[in-house]
């Protein structure tokens, strides 16, 4: 009877238009997710007229393929005490230009908070602006479609150990859930959301509307080959074959993260991976192609780093893909 007055209920509820919302699954969300592409350092956050990246770009990612972007934001320069932390509006317009063109072409955002500067550099002087960040970005976005995906914050570092960042992410994440209960949001471990620092993450049991993100550029010597802030300038010319001993260290390493992620019943987004542009272009896309496959071999969605400027994908100046590494994420031509 108890049954039968319950299904009743329900189907009263659906026909008045109240049944109740279906949870979000974070596995499905992740699922959605699937193949994106990081969109980093662009002038744009200082005037749409000082944009690469344009509107045009959204558009020729979902044609080549890509389901969602990861779009670096960087507000600490945009804030500042004297003004109660309160975030210019001129970089909130920007913003809703982003999410208008990504929700407009079916891409789904991922608002990626970027200062990992800052906060790996003083974690302390930084935390009431980490935080006020997270508070105004939390209401900003409060009505935007379940499609929108927060990461609390990128590569946490350095000062920032992950004891530290265990704190951290707990108080950004109850701001979050006041005005996005059921917001999805991404969050990584320690040490540049390394796969080795996961067993270090502690997340809050009760909310499982979390994705786990972690970063992979390994071997190290091979993808930042050239790149002068990595101390790697004139270390150039080394290969990566793609040989049966290569491809299984790439699959040992994602392998442990999985296992992680099982014991935990957490979904997995590889947020950034990539070769650094100065390196040999048929290594680049064979690392890349490796990379990407067995990312999704393992259940798993990625975003490559980065759309333009380095570790290139698209090339501004010719106004055209890059080709190889294109085919290598998504195939095509």
């Amino acid at each position: 009877m108890r049954a039968n007055l319950a299904l009743l209920s329900l189907m009263l509820a659906v026909i008045s238009g109240q049944a109740p919302a279906k949870a979000i699954d974070a596995f499905d969300q992740n699922a959605k997710l699937g193949r994106g592409v990081n969109l980093g350092y662009d002038p744009i956050w200082r005037g749409l007229e000082r944009a690469r990246f344009q509107e045009k770009h959204f558009r020729l990612l979902k044609e080549a393929g890509f389901s969602s972007v990861r779009i670096n934001l960087h507000p600490f320069g945009y804030i500042d005490a004297a003004n109660g932390w309160t975030i210019r509006q001129s970089w909130f317009s920007v913003l809703d230009w982003a999410l208008r063109n990504a929700e407009a072409q079916g891409l789904r955002p991922i608002l990626d908070l970027h200062e990992y500067d800052a906060m790996g550099e003083d974690p302390e002087a930084n935390k009431e602006k980490f935080l006020a960040c997270w508070r105004q970005l939390s209401a900003h976005c409060q009505k935007a479609p379940p499609s929108v995906f927060f990461e609390v914050l990128n590569e946490p570092s350095r000062k920032l150990t992950p004891l530290l960042w265990n704190q951290y992410l707990v108080e950004a994440l109850a701001i979050i859930r006041d005005e996005n209960p059921d917001r999805t949001v991404i969050v990584g471990p320690g040490f540049w959301n390394s796969i080795d620092h996961l067993s270090e993450l502690e997340l809050p049991a009760a909310d499982r509307n979390l994705i786990v993100t972690v970063h992979y550029y390994s071997p190290f010597e091979f993808t930042h080959q050239g790149a002068a802030w990595a101390g790697r300038k004139d270390k150039l010319g080394m290969d990566w074959l793609g040989t049966e001993k290569e491809r299984a260290a790439i699959k040992r390493d994602f392998d442990k993260a999985s296992t992680w992620a099982k014991e935990h019943n957490r979904p997995v987004f590889l947020g950034e991976f990539g070769a650094y542009d100065k390196a040999p272009m048929e290594s680049r896309v064979r690392w890349t192609s490796a990379v990407a496959r067995e990312a999704e071999a393992q259940g798993w969605s990625w975003a490559y780093w980065q759309f333009d400027s380095d570790f290139i994908l698209y090339d501004m100046g010719r106004d055209a893909w890059v080709g190889p590494i294109r085919q290598a994420l998504v195939g095509g031509p």
